[in-house]
């Protein structure tokens, strides 16, 4: 795979929670970004973004902001932090961005969204990223970082075969920690995903059926033995795509739940504001992986019906 060039351009695809906050730091180190926005473009041309931090807060009174990607110029590093409900976006989205020697860079949730975008760009362009991050946009132009924040990447490879650690991996790591952003590489991009999703099916998924933010459900002693059970039916399934995550997992993660400032999960926030929940990448796609490995995970496919049902319900979506 190819290294990036020297000098690196930056966009932006869905200036959120995660990537106005990542684009703000990479900015914010000196880095050109392209922002592309949405309902809140003439808000954040105007005045800017403003990002509350636990790492300090700060503020953008300009930065590069589009309302259509053909406005935007090409760039090396094209990051897409759209929900996962958007992705059929990206075919239009992509090619005017990407740089012939650029790279998609994929910070999102869930598991089967690379092969997609790997159809669209070719497989040796994509890179998977997983953020490890409570941050919510509470206004226009206006991202409110609560706890955490690191970031990891992996290469994508066809198959979600292994690809090790590429020299390219290696710059963009480079770029994100020169953002004060901890930034990890692993050789395995299957392996991190189905890791987060050990965290992700749970927590995501129960904080919409309970109404709760993290802490109500990690002091609930109902709730976390429910979200225990289903940690270890998401690690089997990991197991079934030849990915073999350790039991001491669910303990580490419990009891850096337990750590976490109360935090409203992104499927909370969404289901509030009824907009789509990300279930196909979240519960569908893994469900899915686990089948064709042999594995049957019948408290995550429960959890995905009864969502399916709340989602459809709360958006007023026939069946």
């Amino acid at each position: 795979m190819a290294v990036l060039p020297e000098t690196r351009r930056y966009a932006v695809l869905g200036t959120g929670a995660l990537g106005g906050f990542y684009g703000a730091k990479l900015q914010q180190a000196g880095f050109t970004v392209h922002f592309l926005l949405h309902s809140d473009y003439d808000h954040v041309r105007q005045k800017g973004l403003w990002v509350e931090s636990c790492w300090g807060d700060f503020h953008l009174p300009q930065v590069n902001a589009y309302a259509a990607v053909e406005e935007m110029p090409v760039c090396e590093g094209v990051i897409v932090a759209l929900k996962a409900t958007q992705n059929h976006l990206l075919p239009r989205l992509l090619p005017p961005v990407l740089a012939d020697n650029g790279v998609v860079i994929l910070l999102q949730n869930g598991l089967g969204a690379e092969p997609e975008i790997a159809n669209w760009v070719g497989p040796e362009r994509v890179i998977g990223g997983l953020c490890f991050i409570s941050s919510n946009k509470v206004g226009p132009g206006h991202i409110c970082h609560l706890d955490y924040g690191s970031v990891l990447l992996a290469e994508y490879g066809p198959g979600y075969a292994p690809q090790g650690i590429t020299p390219r991996l290696q710059q963009v790591q480079a770029d994100f920690q020169r953002a004060g952003i901890p930034t990890s590489l692993s050789p395995d991009l299957m392996l991190a995903r189905w890791q987060k999703l050990v965290w992700n099916i749970p927590f995501n998924g129960l904080s919409v059926i309970f109404n709760a933010d993290t802490q109500q459900m990690i002091r609930d002693p109902e709730a976390r033995a429910l979200a225990e059970t289903l940690m270890h039916e998401v690690i089997q399934g990991a197991a079934a795509c030849g990915r073999h995550l350790p039991q001491t997992l669910i303990s580490e993660m419990l009891a850096s739940t337990e750590k976490m400032a109360p935090y409203r999960t992104s499927m909370k926030i969404d289901y509030e504001r009824k907009r789509p929940l990300e279930l196909e990448a979240i519960f569908a796609n893994p469900l899915r992986y686990a089948q064709q490995g042999g594995i049957q995970m019948p408290r995550v496919e429960m959890l995905y019906r009864q969502l399916q049902v709340l989602d459809r319900l709360n958006r007023g979506i026939p069946a």
